[in-house]
């Protein structure tokens, strides 16, 4: 026996091996078919997000511009075969540059999020709503049957942006600018379409309309606005600004207590231009320090030449919040006011409310680095901002200026009133003067006068003027 198993044993374990291998390779077969299943799958689902990502925003996962061309073809064809009109509308926020400045990039994105929300509330399913990028949305309607129904869209995204957003305890209140093209009227093919969009968008915001609809008149700004971006450094290099003054009066001894300085752009082919038409280019490109410092420098060459010829007048100076920003500013005002030999309280800087609130340590160090010099500080647009009670008893400022959409209306608008004595009681209590801006006719002087304002200025004393016709304002308003 012990022989015949001795024999016998390599067919057992030949058969033992076999029987082993083969289980073996049957279960190395189905891991491999497994594993190669689940690598399918993964690449699937990877193959889908890169799609996915490549069509869609990252941030609000709403279509992106490039989804929103290809679905724009796809409905200007269909429109093309059943003879339908379409129709694209592109919105912009504004202001949404301040506030991401002030707030942050974080505060920022979760605002545009909020927006997307909203929106998403007001689009039909047969709609495309989708991020164009930064603060831009875009609405495609592939079928509407007449112009009516574009305007109703519109009023109902505007009505969805009229409740204020909450950002970090701060109520705020979003419009947007927004501008609308249709199909075939306005183009034929998807990049006119998109840029005649565009193109209204663009003269919605200009002009202050709220929203527009595309005409032929609107093609003059977009070239402008290109070319404007790049002419604009050539402007503060070749002195191509202007200023212009506008008086200040203190509302009880009837005297001129300052000027206000307004820059002007005195172009060559477009002729003299607002500052809201080239103030956002120089946001965008980056030259609002340089053109805050062109102003600077200026305002006190005029001053000084004002105080040699026996003028001697106080101005007023808007500041930027990047250029408050700028640890250097009081050492280059403190040079300019050595340079033309003015007295430290001639000058006033004019801040907004939000500009204390991106960096707050450093604006207040600059803030109280220029009070300690005797430059006088002045809070802008009072009442528009975002910034709270707790920053305005910390700024060394001397001075609150209301708000003229506050000013204007307050006749009529019992809120606004209501507004404007609140703001002159809660600054005289904080041993600050109040300027109210706007001022454009008697009625309103009285009220403000009875409410105990301090200083007005506006279009019932005088438009702003330039440095040669402001002598002679001057001696005409001191002889009266």
């Amino acid at each position: 026996m012990t022989l015949w198993v001795l024999d016998a044993m390599p067919f057992i374990f030949a058969f033992w091996g076999q029987y082993v291998s083969s289980i073996i390779a049957y279960e190395a077969g189905a891991m491999v078919i497994d594993q190669t299943q689940e690598l399918r799958q993964q690449t699937a689902v990877l193959e889908n997000q890169v799609m996915h990502d490549a069509t869609h925003d990252s941030l609000t996962n709403l279509p992106n511009r490039v989804l929103l061309r290809d679905r724009l073809e796809q409905a200007l064809n269909h429109a093309i075969r059943h003879k339908y009109t379409a129709s694209l509308i592109i919105l912009d926020l504004d202001r949404f540059k301040e506030i991401n400045d002030t707030l942050g990039h974080y505060n920022g994105d979760r605002l545009l999020k909020q927006v997307a929300v909203r929106l998403e509330g007001v689009v039909r399913e047969s709609d495309t709503l989708c991020r164009l990028g930064g603060d831009e949305f875009g609405i495609l309607l592939p079928i509407i049957s007449k112009k009516k129904d574009i305007q109703t869209i519109i009023k109902k995204v505007q009505k969805a942006l009229e409740s204020p957003f909450i950002l970090e305890g701060l109520t705020l209140d979003i419009q947007a600018s927004i501008g609308a093209s249709i199909f075939p009227d306005h183009g034929k093919d998807s990049d006119t379409i998109i840029q005649r969009a565009d193109v209204a968008m663009y003269a919605a915001k200009q002009d202050k309309l709220g929203f527009a609809i595309y005409t032929t008149k609107m093609d003059k700004y977009s070239p402008q606005r290109l070319t404007l971006m790049g002419e604009l450094r050539q402007a503060i290099i070749n002195n191509d600004l202007v200023l212009h003054f506008q008086p200040k009066i203190n509302i009880k001894t009837k005297s001129v207590c300052g000027v206000e300085a307004l820059v002007r752009w005195n172009h060559e082919e477009h002729g003299l231009m607002m500052p809201d038409e080239f103030i956002p280019l120089a946001e965008r490109t980056g030259l609002l320090r340089q053109l805050s410092r062109w102003v600077l420098k200026h305002t006190l060459e005029q001053t000084a030449a004002w105080h040699e010829n026996g003028i001697a007048i106080e101005v007023a100076v808007n500041i930027s919040p990047s250029t408050l920003l700028d640890p250097e500013l009081p050492d280059t005002i403190t040079g300019l006011l050595a340079s033309y030999k003015l007295p430290r309280g001639t000058i006033t800087l004019e801040i907004t409310e939000t500009s204390i609130v991106k960096d707050p340590d450093l604006a207040m160090e600059v803030l109280l680095r220029l009070a300690d010099m005797g430059i006088k500080i002045s809070i802008d647009d009072f009442g528009t901002g975002y910034s709270s009670l707790s920053y305005l008893k910390k700024m060394p400022a001397s001075e609150v200026k209301i708000d003229k959409s506050f000013v204007m209306d307050m006749l009529e608008n019992e809120s606004d009133a209501v507004i404007v004595k609140a703001t002159i009681d809660l600054a005289h209590n904080l041993g600050m003067r109040v300027v109210a801006e706007g001022v454009e006719t008697q009625e309103v002087k009285n009220r403000l006068e009875e409410l105990n304002c301090d200083i007005v200025q506006g279009y019932l004393y005088s438009k702003p003027l330039t440095s040669q016709d402001f002598p002679p304002w001057f001696s005409s308003w001191q002889s009266s």
